[in-house]
């Protein structure tokens, strides 16, 4: 790793100001409108980027797959985890609209992919810079996938062991990213 990055001309690293990324998640519901509300919020309290989510349900979950605990608590019961993706979902349009929404409301426009075909699709947007979820830490082909994009990597450890983040780490720098920020993040809710 480097001693410093720069995410969309900001500089990050030791002794470089705290770069504020206002977390958007999939709080939209699936609504576009809702979802540029957050923008607008975000921007309006002076964060530096706001995070969204890239993914498609079928590629993400089987439709028989159950619900988290902590998912149970707040949807419907009868309600699948592959349904309950699928309307949080945005479409790529969507996608597009937020990063442009974003853009000319002055903040930094980032998502977490979740598959392959989401980080393209977020490469050719113009991302300046990946997430990635602890949930997808040792998934190296997607990784390794990120890294040749060749943009900086920001990547969460959650509920990770050492050498499984050793292990990311190293698949994400062979293939020739130095470029990368490790978050120590909490991964059961509450903390």
């Amino acid at each position: 790793m480097v001693g410093e990055i720069v995410i969309g001309g900001r500089k990050i690293g030791e002794g470089k100001p705290c770069f504020i990324v206002a977390e958007a998640g999939v709080n939209h519901n699936g609504s576009l409108e809702l979802a540029r509300q957050l923008v607008e919020v975000a921007a309006e309290c002076g964060a530096h980027a706001i995070k969204f989510q890239t993914f498609n349900a079928e590629k993400l979950v089987s439709p028989g797959a159950p619900k988290a605990a902590y998912q149970l608590q707040t949807t419907a019961v009868e309600e699948s985890q592959f349904d309950m993706l699928k309307r949080l979902e945005l479409s790529p349009d969507a996608v597009r609209d937020l990063h442009a929404y974003s853009r000319d409301k002055g903040i930094l426009f980032m998502s977490t992919p979740f598959d392959e075909e989401s980080a393209d699709f977020l490469e050719d947007l113009g991302v300046p810079v990946f997430k990635v979820s602890s949930g997808d830490l040792t998934n190296l082909p997607l990784l390794r996938h990120i890294a040749r994009k060749k943009r900086p990597v920001i990547l969460s450890t959650g509920m990770a062991y050492l050498g499984e983040v050793e292990t990311a780490v190293r698949a994400i720098e062979q293939e020739g990213n130095r470029s990368l920020v490790l978050l120590h993040c909490v991964s059961d809710y509450p903390a």
